[in-house]
């Protein structure tokens, strides 16, 4: 009985997450982005690779930079979102030089 149970929850699991990813492919074709706004910039970038050039950890980088927009205004960005910055960041340059 538990078996079935288990079966049943895990088929809907999936049905649930392919409805909600051609959701997303679907907001994406019509110019809708998917997740909270950004919070980096220019200025923020520039800060962030001149810290980087420095040695810095990613923790403390983002200790030392603050958020100038929106409603996260003056709260300090998270690690991961200085990695996904500097990340982008080079494969854009690294786009470019190609």
């Amino acid at each position: 009985m538990f078996t079935v149970l288990a079966a049943m929850s895990g088929m809907e699991r999936e049905y649930i997450r392919d409805r909600t990813l051609e959701g997303h492919e679907s907001a994406r074709k019509r110019g809708k982005t998917i997740g909270g706004a950004g919070v980096t910039d220019e200025d923020m970038l520039s800060r962030a690779l001149h810290l980087r050039n420095q040695e810095m950890s990613l923790r403390d980088i983002a200790k030392r930079l603050v958020i100038t927009t929106g409603a996260k205004k003056g709260q300090h960005p998270s690690p991961a979102t200085v990695m996904r910055m500097l990340r982008e960041h080079n494969e854009q340059a690294t786009a470019a030089s190609a």
